[in-house]
């Protein structure tokens, strides 16, 4: 029997459904217009793409993808999804693979609106193309200028959580906020770090860990807008890293609107790779912007049968 769902007004809701064709488990991101779709049972069913299109076009959500281990992939994309990225180690031992789909709204009563058709836009491609290229490079360049640069000192330390949410809505309400910190994965622990130095510098970085696969998602709260805004920014994200190898995580991500120079250069500084382009991934206020994925491997993975899908 199919688990019935109820129309939320909150900003982020996971949601199940389940029959006797497939499980699901969908995490709406209702302020980012984002559906994670996650998959419980493996093999291909076009009634996982139809609940999931449905349900996305009901909530208002513009986006829906999904992560899976390699062998999962093809399913997807005859689904319709397209690949655009991996997060190595996410899975500890293993790749995750991103998918995505974007959504057209629904006219109420409209027949030819309610064929569930989602936008077939490769944005796999788009990376070697003009705009998206030029950003990348753009980023390396402004990173090269800032390697080796005197990093200014930096005190990391946890955040209380109701100082962190008050700054969170304030920032998000004029528009300088990148995350409302929703979860990105189901049964997560997240931490939040408070980063200061002399002159009035402040950012909060909140890391989402799963134990069970040692990741940890690391989003900014704002994006440097300065030079020396970038290099605090770029000793700030150095120094969590370092907790987080000494810590034994393996893989970390990380996300930026493909725009913001500054913040990318930070994350390429810290050794992280893009290995992704998100259609519509984030929200500067109320536009929908794409996001390169950023991934660093911080430790290996302990044991054996360890696997690389790259």
């Amino acid at each position: 029997m199919a688990t019935k769902t109820v129309p939320s007004k909150l900003p982020f809701e996971e949601i199940t459904f389940q029959n006797d064709r497939v499980a699901l488990c969908l995490l709406v991101n209702r302020r980012a217009r984002a559906m994670r779709v996650i998959d419980f049972r493996s093999g291909f069913s076009p009634a996982k793409r139809i609940f999931a299109i449905s349900l996305a076009q009901r909530e208002g959500v513009e986006r829906v993808y999904t992560l899976v281990e390699r062998e999962e992939s093809s399913a997807w994309a005859r689904l319709g999804f397209k690949r655009e990225g991996t997060i190595p180690g996410f899975y500890k031992r293993s790749d995750a693979h991103i998918l995505g789909v974007l959504v057209p709204s629904v006219r109420q009563n409209d027949p030819e609106e309610s064929g569930l058709r989602p936008m077939q836009l490769d944005y796999a491609k788009a990376v070697s193309q003009g705009p998206i290229t030029k950003l990348y490079q753009a980023s390396r360049q402004l990173a090269k200028t800032l390697e080796g640069r005197p990093l200014p000192p930096v005190k990391v330390a946890p955040g209380r959580d109701e100082d962190v949410k008050k700054l969170m809505h304030t920032l998000l309400a004029n528009g300088r906020g990148l995350s409302g910190f929703e979860p990105f994965s189901r049964d997560v622990q997240r931490r939040h770090f408070m980063c200061t130095a002399r002159g009035g510098f402040s950012l909060v970085i909140s890391v989402e860990s799963q134990a069970c696969y040692s990741n940890a998602f690391i989003e900014l709260l704002t994006a440097p807008r300065t030079e020396k805004e970038t290099l605090l920014t770029i000793k700030a994200v150095g120094k969590l890293c370092d907790t987080l190898t000494e810590e034994g995580v393996v893989g970390s991500f990380a996300l930026s609107p493909v725009d913001d120079l500054n913040l990318n250069a930070a994350l390429l500084v810290n050794g992280f790779k893009r290995t992704g382009l998100l259609a519509r991934h984030m929200r500067r206020g109320d536009e929908p912007v794409d996001a390169f994925v950023w991934s660093r491997k911080l430790n290996q993975p302990e044991g054996p049968g360890v696997q690389n899908d790259d």
